[in-house]
């Protein structure tokens, strides 16, 4: 056995580590930073750059070319990049910008403020564009000086090269040429349709910036100037025809804002229809969130609260009908334009915005400016009323078809479940609560409508290898069976799931080491004796956070409250800080114990509320059912103790112990 573990040693060692250097990482693993179905990612980092320019009030135009050789260009006329020698790298920043993670000029936020608002965030963006691809021409037209250069698979071939401008030549701006390699993406060609929805949309998110693609094979040329922004950009867009004129309006942060930094705030045109398929689209500083975010959750909280607050001052709502947010929400259509600050997206392809305060920030805008437009309005607000109170009513005729099929018979709920008052199931959730006091939170903090708690006293029983007729002795699992309303099942059985109660089912624990052993003991119940559930993406894992940070002020923003799920999130939540320019020590850390620590405000801001929360859908691997099962047993079967301990020595230097 020595002589093995020797010889399986060997070719492992100190020099067997290898350090991704510059802008490798970006060639390994290129699907982490970009999208790799397409180069038109790669290529919009440079276009989001000229964005930023215009944002920032320095730029009128952006030129995208389409050469006959496949290569793509663009043109702006903002700043130029600076091209000298960065004082700490001692580089040319022209380089540092196109060579390296995490270099870029929109970090600045509290003191030279190059950028107050902007989408380039991570420093990472036109780096991977150029490590992705065969070749790469950059020139900076600055204060009378051509500086150029150019790349090729990252590395710089042409190294900065400076000369003066002509006589009479006052051009100003920056040019990049892209030539993508094609080696790293599943197909090479731009999508034509997808650039040009782009471009289209940067023209509507800057009234007065013309925008313009030309397409050398085709001898084509597309303009855009929008002058009437959003409104013009949704009429035109609109599956229907409106049932009431387009709700458009726009609110930004002064300099005396207690809770944001002046200018952060949004645009946006709303219009409500009948028929076709809603248009929604936002942005945040220009940047196109696909995958929406808190922003978009904001515009809804705000619509529903303002639509919400009419019918109740009018006294529109029927008897037995209750208003939902989806109910308001349903038939809008939308143009979103946010600009925040400094704005925390979801990976580097930044499709979705996970800044918390984006909600707050979009609601406090929209809500008020709603309610004062159906004041004046009324007619108006009584045929949005009428929208919303039809759709409430039939997603509640959906609900009492559901109900019905349940049947008579159903067991008595347990006592400790804290019920929610919906019973439609698409917006129903039960949490599943560690202990008494985590539960008291939860309750208090949670949804009434549509969210139930139920606590958990002590560890679940491991029921890995307990039969199923046998599961109903413990008081947990029987009370947990009987509040989901499904029974215990194997993967192979046909399941009556038409008694299911809730849509989502939370597991909420806490974030440390006992926590973590309580969730996998849950999840252990759900596979083994619940695995439809799981098939149908029913059961989810809450992610609580570890620590609050409290920052101050930094800058033009004020002191905030921040939430890190790790300690890994918490390092770089304080680098950032650091950035910020924030003294070390100027900030607090509190580490949560337990999620009993917690009051309900902020159980429900980090934890229940969904639009601020993290909650991961539980998915089986691709293996099947006997393959989990094997591996499974190895891990909680009561006979296992070996193969656990061999399992532990191979990978125990992995584990992170929480002391």
């Amino acid at each position: 056995m020595a002589t093995q573990t020797a010889s399986s040693n060997a070719g492992y060692s100190e020099g067997s580590i290898r350090v991704l250097k510059g802008l490798e990482p970006v060639k390994q693993r290129p699907g982490m930073y970009t999208r790799t179905d397409t180069p038109l990612h790669i290529i919009q980092e440079v276009i989001d750059n000229a964005a930023d320019e215009a944002l920032a009030g320095y730029g009128k135009k952006i030129r995208v070319t389409l050469h006959a050789d496949g290569s793509v260009g663009v043109e702006d006329d903002g700043r130029g990049i600076p091209y000298g020698p960065h004082p700490e790298e001692k580089a040319p920043v022209l380089e540092l910008v196109y060579t390296r993670l995490h270099a870029g000029g929109k970090f600045d936020k509290g003191q030279g403020q190059a950028y107050s608002f902007s989408g380039g965030l991570h420093g990472v963006g036109v780096s991977v564009t150029n490590a992705l691809a065969r070749r790469m021409q950059v020139a900076s037209h600055r204060e009378g000086v051509v500086a150029a250069m150019a790349f090729e698979g990252g590395d710089v071939v042409e190294p900065l090269a400076l000369r003066k401008q002509a006589e009479g030549d006052r051009k100003q701006g920056t040019t990049v040429r892209v030539w993508p390699d094609a080696k790293y993406f599943e197909s090479p060609a731009l999508p034509q349709a997808d650039l040009v929805h782009l471009l289209r949309s940067k023209a509507v998110l800057m009234p007065g910036v013309t925008v313009q693609l030309i397409d050398e094979k085709k001898k084509d040329i597309q303009t855009w100037q929008y002058k009437g922004g959003l409104r013009d950009y949704l009429e035109q867009t609109l599956p229907a025809d409106a049932v009431i004129p387009i709700f458009e309006g726009e609110g930004y942060a002064g300099k005396d804002a207690d809770a944001f930094a002046e200018g952060e705030g949004a645009q946006w045109a709303v219009a409500f229809t009948e028929d076709g398929q809603p248009v929604r689209e936002s942005y945040v500083n220009l940047i196109p969130t696909t995958a929406g975010g808190t922003h978009d959750s904001g515009l809804r909280d705000g619509l529903f609260q303002a639509v919400k607050g009419f019918i109740d001052l009018h006294a529109l709502l029927p008897k037995g009908v209750k208003l939902m947010p989806e109910d308001v929400f349903a038939r809008a259509s939308y143009v979103l334009s946010a600009k925040v600050l400094d704005p925390q997206f979801q990976g580097q392809i930044k499709e979705r915005l996970n800044s918390r305060d984006a909600l707050r920030l979009v609601s406090g805008t929209v809500r008020p400016a709603l309610e004062l437009w159906l004041n004046q309005h009324v007619e108006h607000g009584k045929r949005l009323a009428e929208l919303a109170i039809k759709a409430a009513q039939s997603r509640q005729r959906a609900g009492q078809k559901v109900e019905k099929r349940k049947g008579s018979g159903v067991a008595v709920l347990p006592g400790k479940l804290t019920d929610c008052e919906s019973r439609d199931i698409a917006f129903n959730e039960v949490f599943l609560v560690e202990g008494d006091s985590a539960g008291g939170s939860a309750k208090m903090g949670r949804d009434k409508e549509t969210q139930a708690v139920l606590p958990l006293r002590g560890k679940v029983l491991n029921t890995w290898e307990v039969e199923r007729d046998l599961l109903f002795k413990n008081t947990e699992v029987h009370d947990i069976a009987v509040a989901i309303g499904v029974d215990p099942h194997g993967p192979g059985d046909d399941v009556d799931l038409s008694g299911l109660r809730y849509g989502k089912i939370c597991i909420l624990s806490d974030a440390d080491v006992d926590g973590s052993h309580i969730q996998v003991l849950l999840l252990t119940l759900f596979l083994r004796h619940f695995p439809r559930l799981i098939d149908a993406g029913h059961v989810f894992v809450a992610r609580p956070p570890l620590f609050r940070v409290d920052a101050p002020a930094r800058g033009k923003k004020p002191a905030a409250k921040m939430y890190a799920l790790d300690e890994s999130e918490l390092a770089a939540m304080l680098d950032k800080l650091r950035k910020d320019g924030v003294p070390e020590g100027k900030w607090s850390i509190s580490r949560f114990k337990g999620l009993g620590e917690m009051n309900a405000e902020q159980l429900w801001e980090t934890t229940l509320n969904p639009d601020t929360r993290r909650l991961l859908p539980v998915r089986l691997a691709p293996l099947d059912f006997s393959q989990t099962a094997a591996e499974m047993t190895k891990l909680m079967g009561k006979g296992e103790a070996a193969a656990r301990r061999e399992l532990m020595e191979l990978h125990g230097d992995a584990v992170e112990v929480d002391v």
